[in-house]
């Protein structure tokens, strides 16, 4: 995080430098005093438009204690308040992360082992001993969980230091933009005589001049500062609202995978039970179990974004882009699966209230207008903000936000920023062979998916991270583990690399399990 121990400027209005000005002729008066006027009148209306538009950012109560931290040096020194230092902020994460990696091992070390128990065959003993395993790996995850929550604590106390911060600053500058304006008020309102009157010498009088140009230059140069750092507090507040959407999905992390540890462990028992330790009950019960490839074409698959199929028909939709992307079916599968929001309730809210008004907006009018849907229709709906204010505006059922489906739909600007519809890159549609592509059809949200997923997969941090960690795990379940993570909180991916990945490429192996009965 960055902070601002300084002002970019000191605006001493009272103690303007002096400027010689040489053969500079008394009519010359009359234009500077008219410019002083006019430009006044515009710092004015500046510093009014300033004042009466606030920043618009999630700005909700929050129940973390540097909400109410005045920015102060008594606040920054622990023996003062209680309150950590940057450096021991640093420290703790740092000690964080590293107990954290350490955890991950671990459950990488479960994993291989119920992947060599599973790879024995089906037996009761190879099933009791991966349960076991499925266990120490849930425990570790609620462990992991923890210590995550308690690092996005932290997060959230460093950023909204950081915008009491920021909003220190501007009400400094407010204030000194404040005395300037009443000090350039004051003077601009004198009449030429008294101004004469009150120099002795006429060079006192142009020194004076250059005063308020100066004065009026440093009014323009903080404004400018004002308006980069509303600039600065809108993002900080968006990180904000980023941070704590990640404690209440870890929270929902943390309850699902408390309900799955149950979930385990009760199947254990009951197995126990049922075979009473014997192989030849334990066979015939999975006799019993083994799905068809008839029930599995007539399941129903259910669609993040909204809508159903049975898996027959996503399974055709995700086969259609494996064979275009290299991105196997089952994977894609697993990120378009409902479950994988892990509780999130996307919403269904209009484009105006939900959308990031110059990233989304704009181009969202464009995909409207190529594919002659009413911007006020039911089918235009997108994701609702979170509580804490972020933009929603994902699209259809794979839920992509309109710059980022403008990408693969073929959606460019031209060299006066205005977007239109390009077929020729509409890559989308070359796959599926219908033009312009439509994110609310399931064949092309499918293709979108697949894409998207491709160029996530072969990023430069997911092949970082599948290179750095493969003696832990196959490397392309660690790209695949990244590539989701990504498709699900973007540059957040790291956070949810274990959290959601995994568990999204957990489910691709489930899903890969039936594309084999399908197969025959």
């Amino acid at each position: 995080m960055w902070y601002y121990y300084h002002m970019k400027r000191d605006i001493v209005p009272i103690l303007p430098r002096l400027l010689c000005l040489k053969k500079t002729r008394f009519v010359t008066l009359f234009p500077f005093i008219s410019l002083l006027k006019r430009v006044t009148v515009v710092t004015i209306v500046g510093v009014l438009l300033l004042n009466l538009s606030p920043a618009q950012a999630p700005s909700n109560g929050s129940l973390y204690a540097a909400e109410n931290e005045e920015d102060t040096e008594s606040s920054e020194n622990p023996e003062n308040n209680g309150a950590q230092t940057q450096e021991e902020l640093a420290l703790e994460r740092k000690e964080l992360e590293e107990e954290l990696l350490e955890l991950e091992e671990q459950m990488a070390e479960q994993q291989q082992v119920i992947n060599e128990y599973r790879a024995q065959g089906k037996t009761l003993k190879s099933e009791m001993w991966q349960i076991d395993a499925q266990i120490n790996k849930l425990n570790l995850q609620i462990k992991a969980v923890a210590l995550s929550l308690k690092k996005l604590d932290n997060n959230i106390y460093e950023t909204q230091r950081d915008i009491n911060r920021t909003q220190n600053q501007i009400s400094e500058h407010k204030e000194a933009l404040s005395l300037s304006i009443r000090n350039l008020y004051e003077a601009d309102n004198q009449t030429l005589i008294a101004i004469l009157l009150q120099n002795e010498k006429i060079s006192d009088f142009f020194n004076n001049i250059n005063d308020l140009l100066l004065i009026q230059d440093n009014i323009r140069l903080s404004l400018n500062d004002i308006t980069s750092l509303r600039q600065e507090l809108l993002e900080q507040k968006q990180e904000l609202g980023l941070e704590k959407e990640d404690v209440e999905s870890l929270k929902r992390i943390r309850e699902n995978t408390k309900g799955n540890l149950q979930v385990t462990q009760t199947y254990k028992a009951n197995l126990l039970e049922t075979t009473k330790n014997k192989e030849s009950v334990y066979q015939k019960l999975l006799a019993e179990t083994q799905k068809t490839a008839a029930e599995i074409r007539s399941r129903i698959f259910r669609l993040i974004g909204g809508g159903e199929l049975t898996f027959e028909k996503a399974y055709e939709f995700a086969r259609l882009a494996e064979g275009s992307t290299g991105i196997r079916a089952a994977l894609t599968l697993a990120i378009l699966d409902r479950e994988s929001l892990l509780g999130k309730n996307v919403g269904r809210c209009s484009y105006e209230t939900a959308m990031h008004p110059t990233r989304d907006i704009p181009v969202f009018k464009k995909i409207l207008e190529t594919l002659n849907i009413e911007p006020g229709s039911t089918v235009a709906r997108v994701s609702c903000p979170n509580q804490h204010g972020t933009y929603g505006g994902a699209m259809g059922p794979a839920q992509f936000i309109p710059s980022t489906w403008a990408i693969y739909g073929g959606y460019r600007k031209n060299n006066s920023g205005q977007w239109y519809y390009d077929a020729g890159r509409d890559y989308i549609g070359e796959v599926t062979g219908s033009k312009p592509s439509n994110p609310w059809s399931n064949a092309d949200a499918f293709t979108a998916t697949s894409l998207y997923i491709k160029d996530l997969y072969n990023s430069s941090s997911c092949r970082d991270y599948g290179t750095t960690y493969k003696h832990l795990l196959p490397q392309q379940t660690l790209q695949e583990r990244c590539a989701a993570a990504k498709y699900y909180s973007g540059k957040r991916w790291w956070t949810y690399r274990f959290w959601y990945g995994d568990a999204v490429v957990t489910k691709a192996e489930s899903f890969q399990k039936d594309i084999d009965i399908l197969r025959g």
